[in-house]
């Protein structure tokens, strides 16, 4: 009933009191109930009106959130899906053009320096507290996620102030983003292909699979799966796969470019969509994979396993920032929106596709109890699972692959990120995409 009430009063304003709360409101000094000292004053009248430009990649900008979020907030969003250089860039180059950012940590230290997102005001984010350990505290399970290789997202998630461009050693008043979806990445197969099971990230360069696999084709994160193969074969090893220097980033390019004049590639894909098209037709049997790109082959009748890997995950976060062009009616709705996504209905909906929510017991009101179990406790499934959209994703007695997600997040082994050789990596990268 608390949720319905919230939502209504977002929506409505609670018009037939907006006249006597705008009185009260006028009246009392501030810091008491009728006139709080911090939270925004939203004009309920003109927030129908609002419109904010959301850009992101297709993995979040989904119509199904958008609708919802419409329905429940009075307000208007339009959402661009994007590749993550794509958005990235718009990000830096183009405030202009974005009222919020939905992107990944790692993305951070490109594009925190610009200047073009205004800092988070945490205590206009109601349930801030309720967010995973790691964001907030850089801990999990009382270990430190800094003994993960990369970018860990609590390395980025704070800044000192609101005109800071540098980030902060600690938790502070001020965030980058708010998370609001993460997950533990690995490869992806087709086992009625590959006709075995994948306990290993050096199967990607296995002359077994010759031109019938696939690497991502983003730099800062192909070059880590790269360094995952690498290492397991013993072909190489990093002092930080996060953090390569310009020697490693050469090593690993020349190992590359070896594996793809060998014919080991079937293709490099940008998106989520080209990965699905990908294993659905079986053109690729293995490949670095997303967890809502496996979900949406096994959506399609076609077997598909995100393997859990002895040498571990590479993890990842997204989160929510704000253009630095917001204020007003439209900060304020913006603000609406980030507790919105955190409130709990937006994390079972990515949850259904594997994905993870910032605020697990927020999102665990929105789920049923052999959903939870399956996604999240590592249980057998006591019904079928079935995704966002309806199609059926794994059959009753199903277990998710990799387990709970105590399991799966206690063994990240490193992070995206973006490295201090950057610009060197990126254009190795791209050598070897044109060998």
């Amino acid at each position: 009933m608390g949720n319905i009430s919230r939502r209504h009063v977002i929506r409505t304003g609670l018009a037939a009191g907006a006249f006597l709360t705008a009185t009260r409101c006028a009246s009392a000094p501030k810091g008491t109930p009728n006139n709080p000292a911090s939270g925004p004053e939203v004009n309920t009248n003109q927030i129908k009106d609002v419109t904010l430009r959301l850009i992101g990649t297709g993995v979040s900008q989904i119509n199904e959130i958008r609708d919802k979020a419409q329905e429940d907030l009075g307000f208007k969003l339009e959402m661009r899906a994007l590749s993550t250089e794509e958005n990235n860039q718009i990000a830096i180059t183009q405030p202009g053009q974005y009222d919020i950012f939905d992107g990944e940590y790692f993305s951070l230290p490109l594009v925190v320096p610009s200047g073009n997102l205004q800092a988070i005001d945490i205590s206009r984010v109601t349930d801030y507290d309720k967010i995973v350990s790691f964001f907030r505290t850089g801990e999990f399970k009382g270990m430190p996620v800094e003994t993960s290789q990369g970018t860990a997202p609590y390395k980025v998630q704070y800044v000192a102030s609101p005109e800071a461009k540098e980030f902060a050693d600690g938790p502070t008043d001020h965030a980058t983003l708010i998370p609001f979806q993460y997950n533990a990445d690995t490869l992806g197969y087709r086992p009625d292909l590959v006709g075995r099971q994948i306990e290993s990230w050096g199967e990607l360069f296995n002359e077994e699979f010759r031109g019938k696999t696939s690497i991502l084709d983003i730099p800062q994160i192909g070059i880590m799966d790269a360094a995952m193969v690498a290492e397991a074969l013993g072909l190489m090893t990093f002092g930080d796969k996060g953090n390569m220097t310009r020697a490693e980033i050469d090593q690993i390019t020349e190992i590359l470019k070896e594996q793809k004049a060998n014919g080991q590639f079937r293709a490099f894909w940008k998106t989520f969509d080209e990965s699905v098209n990908l294993m659905t037709s079986g053109e690729v049997v293995l490949q670095s994979m997303w967890s809502p790109a496996v979900t949406a082959v096994q959506s399609q009748g076609i077997e598909c396993i995100y393997a859990p890997l002895k040498e571990g995950y590479r993890g990842w976060g997204g989160g929510i920032g704000l253009s630095k062009n917001l204020e007003g009616i439209q900060l304020d709705a913006a603000y609406e929106y980030i507790n919105w996504m955190l409130e709990g209905w937006v994390g079972a909906f990515l949850g259904r596709q594997g994905y993870y929510s910032a605020a697990p017991e927020n999102a665990k009101k929105y789920m049923s109890e052999a959903e939870w179990g399956y996604w999240y406790e590592g249980k057998e499934a006591s019904e079928d699972m079935v995704d966002p959209f309806g199609k059926t994703l794994a059959k009753a007695g199903a277990v998710r692959d990799g387990g709970s997600f105590d399991e799966r997040f206690g063994n990240i082994v490193c992070w995206n990120s973006t490295m201090e050789e950057n610009t060197y990596l990126v254009q190795k990268w791209n050598e070897f995409i044109a060998s």
